[in-house]
C-alpha cells in the first residue's frame, strides 16, 4: 500500500513513522508513506496556504489552490499515463466517524490520499471537488488533522495481510465483530492475590471460546452498550443477553 499525507506540519510525522507498526510494514515492504509539505505548493512569495473568510468570521480557512495542486501533482507523477480513483481522504471534524469496518474497507485499497486539514476549516471546494471521502475521529475538535491521519494509518494498517506478527490478531480486536474485546491475562497466575480466570487453564478451548464470547458481552453491555444494537449476534447470545438483563448481572 501507499499513502500520501498532505500537511502543513511535516515534522509531526517523523517519529511515529520511523517506529512501530509503521517501521514494521515498510521494512516488509508493505507499505510506503510519503509525507508532501502544502506550503511548497502556493505560487505567492509567502507560501500563503490560508486567507480569511468570505462573509466575515474568526479564523482561517485553507485555500483550494495549493491543497488541489499538491494533491494533483502527486497523482500525475505517481500515474504519468492514467490517473486511477485513488481515494482522496479528508480529515475533519465534519467527517464520518472512523469505524473498524471504515478501515477494513479502506485497508483493501492500494493507495490513500490524505489530506489534513487545518485552522477554522478548509475551502468547502476541497470537500466537494477534491476529496472522495470525509473522516473524523470522534466527536472533538484537534488543532489539525495530522493526529487523525495517523490514527487513520495506523487503524488501516495494521489490517493488512501480513503486517502483524499473527493473521489472527486482527480478527480478535474489539470492534472487529462488533463487540468489544474479552478479558486478556498472562502470567503470572497469582498476582497480588487476583487470580487467572480457571476456565482459561483448563486447556479446554471450546469452554474458553465461550467464555470469552460471554465476556466480550458483558463488556460491551457494561461500557458501549450502543454496540450491541449494531451487533451481528446469533441466538445463543441475544439469549444470553437477554439473561444478563434479567438477573441485572453486569460483571
Amino acid at each position: 500500500m501507499r499513502i500520501d499525507i498532505f500537511t502543513i506540519f511535516p515534522q509531526m510525522f517523523e517519529s511515529p513513522l520511523s517506529s512501530g507498526i509503521f517501521k514494521r510494514a515498510s521494512e516488509r515492504h508493505m507499505l510506503e508513506i510519503y509525507i508532501h509539505n502544502i506550503r511548497d505548493y502556493p505560487h505567492d512569495k509567502h507560501n500563503t496556504v490560508d486567507d480569511y473568510p468570505y462573509g466575515g468570521g474568526p479564523g482561517m480557512v485553507f485555500k483550494p489552490d495549493p491543497v488541489f495542486e499538491a494533491v494533483e501533482s502527486v497523482k500525475k507523477q505517481v500515474y504519468p499515463d492514467s490517473i486511477p480513483d485513488v481515494p482522496v481522504i479528508l480529515l475533519t471534524p465534519q467527517g464520518s466517524i472512523l469505524s473498524q469496518q471504515i478501515a477494513g474497507e479502506l485497508s483493501r485499497q492500494n493507495h490513500l490520499m490524505l489530506i489534513c486539514g487545518h485552522y477554522e476549516g478548509v475551502d468547502e471546494r476541497i470537500m466537494e471537488h477534491l476529496a472522495t471521502k470525509s473522516i473524523s475521529i470522534g466527536d472533538y475538535v484537534l488543532s489539525g488533522g495530522e493526529l487523525p491521519a495517523m490514527v487513520l494509518s495506523d487503524a488501516v494498517i495494521r489490517l493488512i495481510p501480513g503486517v502483524l506478527g499473527s493473521g489472527l490478531s486482527p480478527l480478535d480486536d474489539s470492534h472487529s465483530a462488533g463487540l468489544l474485546e474479552y478479558p486478556q491475562y498472562t502470567r503470572p497466575e497469582n498476582f497480588r492475590g487476583w487470580i487467572v480466570p480457571e476456565v482459561l487453564l483448563s486447556g479446554n478451548h471450546a469452554e474458553i471460546a465461550r467464555w470469552r464470547q460471554e465476556q466480550s458481552i458483558i463488556r460491551t453491555l457494561k461500557w458501549r452498550p450502543d454496540l450491541i444494537e449494531k451487533a451481528d449476534l446469533t441466538l445463543k447470545e441475544k439469549d444470553f443477553i437477554q439473561q444478563l438483563q434479567q438477573s441485572q448481572e453486569m460483571v
